[in-house]
């Protein structure tokens, strides 16, 4: 009989407390789920249970963040090839999952250090769809105004998105998803005048001539393991600070966008899960030529970052690095790190 590393026992009792949870959230709710009945599913003890998850709100965050991520896609997905036919293809794979997390909301209201988190996530995920939606409705740009933008038009469609999940929720029967489906069509008309303003303070990209040797990652858009390239800006942002990103991809570079958080074990599945709702419908609604090149990496265990320099991160993290070649080139922390390093002009550019 072979004998499990205490890793792979971990790792698998892990799985068979999330597969014993997922039952027991399916049957009971979220309030009325009882640890001790998932332990006992799980064929665990209690202990064993807190051992991976510091409570029941983490294991449903991750209960929900495992499925999300396994929902498959259609073989009948047809993306739309205008912004409004996307729109009309992202809403109803949207709606098509409606009853699934109805406690997540009321989760997300009762605690300060899951509010915030989940706003910054929100604003990420309006980013993401604004630049789907870019490449499929360029905005025009006024001579001499700030790069145009949609993610005032993508908020808009995930507030309806959203408002549809919590009424569904709270109001079964209520609204008519044909109607939801229409109104996110009608949307991409919507012209909000939108536009990025650049920071106000940027602090200097520091030179740096560092290796550069991450492991491979997750790219939470595509849902695929991916090699993270020799060339481009890496953003290492904490959940408190998603909305900087916006910064470095205004400036045109090659990002990778890596989430950290002070608390993994809870916030962690819920960064996965809302990327995983949003892309997985995006993938589903967008031709892959209009998915945003950003990459998003998740990074639970501090690998990537430690990789960047960042041996510590928390919520509050905002550091970025250039990568050229292969090597760590420059880097910048703090307020407007992100944008310092994405509008540093390439060495490689500066040498040609």
């Amino acid at each position: 009989m072979v004998r499990l590393s205490r890793a792979e026992t971990q790792e698998r009792n892990r799985a068979k407390v999330l597969t014993a949870a997922e039952r027991e959230f399916a049957e009971h709710g979220f309030r009325d789920a009882k640890i001790d009945r998932i332990a006992e599913r799980a064929e665990l003890t209690r202990g064993a249970v807190y051992s991976n998850f510091p409570g029941k709100r983490a294991l449903y965050f991750a209960v929900l963040a495992r499925l999300a991520e396994e929902a498959p896609t259609p073989a009948s997905a047809q993306r739309g090839e205008t912004a409004r036919d996307a729109l009309g293809a992202l809403a109803r794979a949207w709606v098509s999952h409606l009853p699934f997390g109805v406690d997540l909301m009321p989760e997300v209201l009762a605690d300060d250090r899951v509010r915030l988190p989940f706003t910054q996530l929100m604003k990420l995920n309006a980013l993401l769809l604004s630049l789907a939606l870019e490449e499929l409705r360029p905005p025009e740009r006024a001579p001499g105004a700030p790069p145009a933008r949609l993610v005032r038009l993508a908020g808009t469609v995930l507030t309806t998105l959203h408002g549809a999940s919590a009424l569904a929720a709270a109001a079964p029967g209520f609204g008519e998803p044909f109607d939801t489906i229409g109104a996110c069509e009608q949307l991409a008309a919507l012209d909000l005048n939108d536009f990025w303003p650049p920071p106000a303070v940027v602090p200097p990209a520091r030179p740096a001539d560092d290796p550069w040797s991450p492991p491979p990652a997750i790219d939470r858009v595509r849902g695929e393991e991916v090699p993270l390239p020799d060339d481009g800006v890496v953003a290492v942002l904490g959940l408190h600070r998603l909305d900087a990103a916006e910064e470095a991809v205004r400036t045109g570079a090659a990002v990778t966008l890596v989430l950290v958080t002070g608390e993994p074990a809870e916030l962690a599945p819920l960064a996965r899960l809302m990327l995983a709702e949003l892309c997985g419908c995006l993938r589903q609604a967008f031709p892959e030529r209009a998915w945003p090149r950003l990459r998003v990496v998740c990074d639970e265990s501090g690998t990537v970052a430690a990789a960047a320099g960042l041996p510590a991160v928390s919520d509050g993290t905002e550091a970025a690095v250039r990568v050229e070649g292969g090597r760590i080139v420059a880097r910048a922390d703090g307020r407007g790190a992100c944008h310092a390093v994405a509008a540093r002009t390439s060495s490689k550019t500066t040498a040609g």
